[in-house]
């Protein structure tokens, strides 16, 4: 039997939601012969030795911490992801293997709903590589953005650069680190949530637990919020659209 292995690449990534899903997905699609395996590594130099141990792997998720560094590996690169900077899912061709940006598919249409017209500047908590996703898409859609990272570089805000006015102003929040990711639930973001109002939306890309301490923050002063699952299941399945491709 022909095998078709897929898997995703990350750190630290047993708790992940990609085997599950697809494992899942593969048995109520009757694939026999599918299958989806995480490779752990501690070190993207370790990403050449997956391929050459698993030479029936035909698609790949990347995550944290590989979605930038795993670009150099790769044949060849998506426009779209080119612009980004970023990577999470690799179409393995006959003519080699190419990156693609999923992320951008699934935050978009998780987000769109949400939006009011005083939505118009948002705050990306955080500088990896999923934080590159979401600043793409918000560019496309006319929302002006910050960067808020711990050390910030010219033309981003530091924690302590988020005052009142700044939390007025930019009634989007989006969290892009791993701040409160289950077992450390009650971790959360430096932000001045005494600032937040019922006019602020409050995206978390976590998605273990469902409402992160950040969330309940923004749920207690009436903000709209919502997790990273959702995002997380419409990339997964645009990713399956491009393996199959």
């Amino acid at each position: 039997m022909k095998k078709h292995v897929f898997g995703l690449v990350g750190r630290d990534i047993s708790y992940s939601f990609s085997k599950r899903y697809f494992t899942d997905k593969f048995s109520h699609m009757g694939l026999v012969g599918h299958s989806y395996q995480n490779f752990d590594l501690q070190s993207i130099k370790e990403f050449k030795s997956v391929l050459e141990r698993n030479p029936d792997i035909k698609g790949l998720n990347v995550t944290i911490p590989y979605k930038e560094e795993v670009i150099p590996y790769l044949d060849a690169i998506d426009e779209q992801a080119k612009k980004i900077g970023a990577v999470n899912t690799i179409q393995f061709t006959d003519s080699g293997i190419k990156g693609f940006n999923t992320d951008t598919y699934g935050f978009q249409n998780v987000m769109l709903p949400f939006l009011k017209p005083y939505h118009t500047h948002a705050l990306i908590l955080g500088t990896g590589g999923a934080s590159k996703a979401v600043a793409y898409v918000l560019g496309e859609l006319g929302i002006s953005y910050k960067f808020v990272s711990r050390s910030p570089s010219e033309n981003q805000f530091g924690y302590k650069d988020l005052t009142e006015s700044v939390m007025q102003d930019f009634k989007v929040i989006i969290n892009c680190t791993p701040l409160g990711t289950h077992p450390d639930i009650d971790q959360k973001p430096d932000v001045p949530y005494s600032s937040i109002t019922d006019k602020h939306f409050l995206f978390d890309l976590i998605y273990n637990p469902e409402k992160t301490a950040f969330l309940k923050e923004g749920e207690i002063r009436g903000a709209s919020i919502t997790n990273g699952l959702r995002m997380l299941q419409l990339q997964a399945d645009r990713a399956w659209e491009i393996w199959e491709a």
